[in-house]
């Protein structure tokens, strides 16, 4: 089994037993995420071009919602989607929580996993290698951009993640 597939059924498992979360208490903090990421980085965008405006749904298999992404520098859209609402997109990606963590991050190789079959495509893929691309150019982690927003607690978190990362990576 690999594991996307071990992620699936264990993303299917906890949702069982537990509630989702309320995502309207998501939403204005994925709102100043997206926000201060594209204050930081205006040169993302011009990497998107014409792709700027694509609808990207991004599923980290072990949530119990995902990701609606629009990098439109006029209109950023970035907020959780109950499962049984997934919005129509361009393209879908979809992966294991700490996978796509170290993406962002910059830790993790999106062509290794893609190859390997823990990222999965669909859709538009022109769309997603230019955000690949906008997201390679980045200096530094945007994971750690996002995590400064919350201060020393968000730093401590996103370190917490990064540790339990590794100890998972270690253990495929």
């Amino acid at each position: 089994m690999t594991g996307l597939a071990q992620a699936k059924s264990g993303a299917a498992g906890a949702g069982r037993f537990l509630p989702p979360p309320p995502l309207f208490l998501l939403q204005p903090i994925l709102r100043r995420v997206v926000r201060r990421v594209a204050q930081l980085h205006p040169n993302l965008f011009d990497r998107l071009g014409p792709h700027c405006n694509a609808r990207f749904v991004i599923d980290a298999a072990e949530l119990p919602f995902v990701l609606l992404l629009v990098p439109d520098p006029e209109n950023l859209i970035f907020r959780a989607v109950s499962r049984r609402g997934e919005p129509e997109s361009d393209a879908r990606i979809r992966g294991r929580f700490f996978d796509l963590l170290g993406l962002v991050d910059g830790a993790e190789d999106g062509d290794a996993l893609f190859f390997s079959r823990e990222l999965e495509i669909t859709g538009n893929t022109e769309a997603v290698v230019c955000l690949r691309n906008a997201l390679d150019d980045v200096e530094g982690s945007i994971a750690e951009d996002v995590a400064g927003l919350f201060g020393a607690p968000g730093r401590a978190i996103l370190a917490a993640l990064r540790r339990a990362g590794n100890r998972r990576g270690k253990s495929r």
